[in-house]
């Protein structure tokens, strides 16, 4: 199923994508796209649903995140190998984990403004894991079983406050609007492989990422597994699970940032595609 939650800011409701391609309203079976729902049980309801007959919601509605009143949002850096080498970074013995602020969660296709103060805004396409079961010191081979389904993340980046002004990465990535999350959480049972995924971001039309979660150092199963050691993971967590290589700190000869007035588009295989304009902090 492509779940999704569609309406203006804080009045999302729960939808489904039909086979027609219309949005249909499930908030008849479920209440939002968020904790509980996303449990198995849930998500046999929403199956067994007759959702050719449930309403079917405006085409031209805004697209809200695919998942509500996210908990944790959690990162996971240089967890793709041509990235850290892009870098010059060396491959992790472990996760590199970091935190990125819910209030910096926005929709797909909402405008992105720049930080105030802001030199080195930068882009990043990511594969985003939706828990949909508790997950408290998993083992890896049930991992899997705890995860609802996957998304599309832009994980926004502000590199002058990420690396050059002390402390850590998380105040260079949570600024309001660095968090584009969906369209569609896409249930774990449409994904054959997570790690056979292509993925994709331009800006202005310009192709700067074209990769594939097969170059992931740590895979969905061992992430999900790994951070179950160090911290409960909730239904409606979201993990975003690094970047492949093309990002613009790490464009030759010189550096790529966002400025305000671009477009940028992106989309991974099967999850669909996400389109962001950058505006200024108080446009």
């Amino acid at each position: 199923m492509k779940l999704l939650r569609v309406g203006a800011r804080g009045a999302e409701r729960p939808a489904i994508l039909h086979t027609d391609g219309s949005y249909r309203d499930i908030s008849s079976v479920v209440v939002d796209i968020a904790g509980d729902a996303l449990s198995a049980d849930s998500l046999s309801r929403i199956a067994a649903a007759d959702i050719g007959s449930l309403p079917v919601l405006p085409s031209e509605s805004r697209i809200g995140p695919c998942v509500g009143n996210v908990g944790k949002f959690i990162c996971i850096g240089l967890n793709y190998a041509d990235h850290a080498a892009e870098t010059g970074a060396a491959i992790p013995e472990e996760p590199i984990i970091f935190m990125k602020a819910t209030s910096a969660i926005i929709g797909p296709n909402d405008d992105v403004r720049i930080p105030r103060n802001s030199k080195k805004t930068d882009w990043e396409v990511e594969l985003g894991v939706v828990i949909g079961k508790e997950a408290r010191y998993v083992d890896e081979a049930d991992a899997m079983d705890h995860v609802a389904g996957y998304c599309v993340v832009n994980d926004m980046s502000e590199r002058e406050f990420q690396t050059e002004r002390s402390g850590q990465w998380v105040k260079g990535k949570s600024a309001d609007t660095f968090g584009p999350i969906g369209p569609f959480l896409v249930t774990r049972d449409e994904v054959e492989d997570p790690q056979n995924l292509a993925m994709w971001l331009e800006v202005d039309g310009h192709r700067y990422q074209d990769g594939s979660t097969r170059t992931m150092i740590f895979g969905v199963q061992h992430l999900v597994s790994y951070l179950s050691q160090f911290m409960s993971l909730q239904p409606g967590d979201v993990i975003t699970t690094g970047t492949p290589p093309g990002v613009g700190m790490g464009q030759k000869p010189e550096p790529v940032y966002l400025k305000e007035g671009q477009t940028m588009r992106l989309g991974i295989e099967g999850l669909g595609e996400q389109s962001q304009k950058t505006i200024a902090w108080n446009a």
